[in-house]
């Protein structure tokens, strides 16, 4: 069962707008450049298991994959088949699905996204469960692109924010630093709910213990996020791509990975 402070938090229907200003939108622009550059080309099939409102899904069809979205909200997964009834090109299918025991055929598809179970697995357990099913849908050599959240995302968006100054905050960040397991005892949804925040060098060990083939971790907004006045910087073409740059040249570094929000993981069957 998925907890339902989790099912709740989405449930408030946040999720898709959060992607469009700020944090989310450099989160949202660094994924496509990634996504670009690991995809095989179309018509392969993708998976995207926890795939929210269709954010990514929606315009990955209407550049001619065959794509499936499985998301375990209710309104997620309304919202997505509304869109893509709407859509030039929809999706092939949008169900409620849960990332640990998927209702797909193995072997099924050629690329499989994980861009929001992981980080709601606090189990080590169900966490490589859901990497081994992903392993199981996709074909021999197929792409898993996955997402974590850094070990210290708290501790920095507390400093970033000055949230870290409210004592409830500093005791959850507390705990996040300690074992990765963020819970949220207040109704305050910008401090998220339960999830479970990754140190950079356990990710592979998981990958890998669930048979998959571990490429390489990518760090998504690296230190980017910290700006507090993003949307002015992102909506100057050249002043985007000045950041742009810079974080492509340190999306690998070892010292600096952590510092990133959001981590991408690129593994293959």
């Amino acid at each position: 069962m998925i907890p339902s402070e989790i099912l709740d938090y989405y449930g408030a229907g946040k999720e898709e707008e959060r992607l469009r200003a700020s944090l989310g939108r450099l989160e949202q622009i660094r994924t496509w450049e990634i996504i670009e550059r690991h995809l095989p080309p179309p018509p392969s099939r993708v998976l995207d298991v926890g795939g929210g409102t269709g954010v990514y899904a929606l315009p990955l069809a209407r550049r001619g994959y065959h794509v499936h979205l499985i998301d375990p909200v209710l309104l997620h997964v309304e919202r997505a088949r509304e869109l893509s009834r709407l859509s030039d090109v929809p999706l092939v299918s949008a169900e409620i699905g849960d990332a640990r025991k998927l209702d797909v055929p193995d072997a099924t598809f050629d690329v499989v996204l994980l861009f929001g179970p992981l980080y709601h697995l606090p189990d080590r357990r169900d966490r490589i469960n859901a990497l081994a099913e992903a392993r199981r849908v996709l074909v021999p050599g197929g792409l898993l692109l996955s997402a974590h959240i850094s070990r210290f995302a708290s501790a920095c968006d507390g400093i970033r924010e000055g949230a870290l100054q409210n004592a409830t905050f500093a005791a959850i960040v507390d705990r996040d630093l300690t074992d990765g397991i963020h819970q949220n005892p207040t109704k305050r949804l910008e401090w998220f709910t339960t999830a479970y925040l990754d140190r950079p060098e356990e990710i592979r060990p998981e990958i890998e213990e669930a048979g998959l083939l571990f490429d390489n971790l990518i760090a998504v907004e690296g230190p980017g996020w910290m700006n507090q006045d993003l949307d002015t910087w992102l909506d100057d073409d050249v002043a985007r791509e000045r950041l742009l740059f810079v974080l492509r040249r340190l999306e690998t570094e070892p010292s600096l990975i952590g510092v990133s929000a959001h981590l991408l993981s690129v593994a293959h069957r």
